[in-house]
């Protein structure tokens, strides 16, 4: 019977097609006719002449996220494993060694290790290369199975090779696998102002985010001049939890729109009455480690005038993946929409553009950072900007991005397992290091008190 499990399956998909592309012209069912005989010919090809056994469920399994895979670098099928690991991270837990990556030319590539985690703790920086694990050379490998081999059980030992721009040598670190607990919001006080780091958007973070500014609130009091929301090497998360954290700091109006290829299917998703912090004055951090949802609070701040905009140029992932669960199969993520800013612009491919632009200062020079601008449109596949301002000549270079956390901006509550490339120039924020060893956070300080000096003034 098994020979005959790709004939089977080639006359249901046909059967399919034929049902739901009912309006369509004789010749073109003809042409998928064609094609999907193609595919019965080759699948079955492979099931008897390949040099080892493969399954069918592999095989299936394959010719389903290739189908995904081939339509830009965010869609892709998840197995049940993967569906359920994804669902676990989006509750903000998992086992891991904690950094989103992304597969460059072949090998893992870090876009930012995760805050307190076994990677930040061993000085893992945004982006190193990763060569090797335990060994095993990573080049060869779908980021999918690396990724699967940086996971494991808690207290267990994974060598990494790493190649570092100014290293001559790859070097090996040893880090042991711990429970990583994505507290994605951290706040402390700077002088008179609060300073409050979100690192990625999961379930938890718009209740992390009114904890912090209540314990900001209560030790501050009228002395608080005003808040500096610091999204650098964040690569996105939750799309409804984005949506909440602009409507914290909005009295109303539009945060996002959502547009299918259906210009007719427009969703618009207003603000929450209510600032919480009564119009006090706001920066944004920004850097080319921002992603996605961290792009849409950035930009409804920004275009309702709520916040100044401060850094540099951020990732430029403009678009909605939705995970459409398939029973015990798994799940696929399919992009479904673009999303638009307050003011109609879509940022695919070209990012949020900080209202001042300020550039991270290395005072150690061998750590100087990468000038090399990355971004989505660099991604093989991406999708043009479908306002039109994409740049066409852009040759992209990375693969099909994923990685250890959920970072994507997804419709619905489930989240994903797949974190964006985010780097745009190798910047590394560190995650709650003084101003004064961070020079984007003390000009952000310095520009909010000369906002608050003015504000009282007026």
């Amino acid at each position: 019977m098994r020979k005959y499990i790709a004939t089977i399956m080639v006359s249901f998909a046909i059967v399919s097609v034929t049902f739901f592309g009912a309006t369509t012209t004789e010749g073109k069912s003809s042409d998928t006719y064609k094609q999907l005989n193609l595919f019965g010919d080759v699948f079955e090809k492979i099931r008897s002449q390949y040099v080892r056994e493969v399954t069918d469920e592999e095989l299936i399994e394959a010719a389903i996220n290739g189908m995904l895979s081939s339509l830009d670098p965010h869609s892709s099928y998840l197995t049940a494993k993967n569906f359920d690991d994804m669902q676990v991270q989006t509750k903000g837990e998992y086992g891991g060694l904690g950094m989103e990556v992304t597969l460059d030319k072949g090998v893992v590539r870090v876009v930012s290790p995760i805050d307190d985690t076994p990677a930040s703790r061993a000085g893992i920086q945004s982006g190193d290369y990763i060569t090797k694990l335990d060994g095993e050379q990573v080049m060869g490998l779908t980021l999918t199975e690396a990724v699967g081999k940086m996971k494991g059980e808690i207290g267990t030992d994974i060598i990494i090779t790493v190649v570092r721009k100014g290293e001559k040598e790859p070097f090996d670190v040893t880090l042991t696998r711990d429970t990583i607990t994505l507290k994605s919001v951290r706040h402390r006080i700077e002088g008179e102002v609060g300073y409050i780091r979100i690192s990625s958007f999961t379930e938890k973070t718009e209740s992390g985010l009114l904890e912090s500014l209540d314990k900001i609130k209560q030790e501050l009091g009228e002395n608080l001049q005003g808040i500096v929301l610091d999204l650098r090497n964040n690569p996105g998360g939750l799309l409804n939890q984005s949506i909440a954290v602009s409507s914290v700091f909005l009295e109303r109006g539009e945060v996002v729109s959502t547009r299918t290829r259906n210009d007719e299917h427009v969703q618009r998703f207003p603000a929450r009455k209510g600032d919480n912090i009564n119009g006090k004055p706001m920066i944004i951090l920004i850097n080319g480690g921002s992603a996605s949802a961290s792009e849409i609070v950035a930009g409804a701040l920004q275009d309702h005038r709520r916040a100044v905009v401060v850094g540099t140029q951020s990732f430029g992932k403009g678009s909605v993946q939705t995970v459409m669960p398939l029973g015990a199969n798994g799940a696929m993520r399919l992009t479904t929409a673009y999303y638009f800013t307050p003011s109609g612009n879509s940022i695919q491919g070209e990012g949020i553009t900080p209202d001042i632009l300020v550039e991270q200062i290395r005072f150690d020079k061998s750590n100087q950072i990468n000038s090399r601008r990355r971004s989505e449109g660099d991604l093989r596949g991406s999708l043009a900007n479908p306002n039109g301002n994409s740049d066409d000549d852009v040759e992209p270079e990375d693969e099909n991005p994923a990685g250890e956390t959920e970072s994507d901006n997804t419709e619905g509550d489930n989240g994903d397992d797949e974190a964006r490339d985010g780097d745009k120039k190798t910047e590394k924020a560190p995650a709650l290091t003084t101003a004064q060893d961070d020079y984007q956070l003390n000009y952000a300080i310095n520009l909010l008190h000369g906002m608050a000096i003015a504000r009282n003034v007026d």
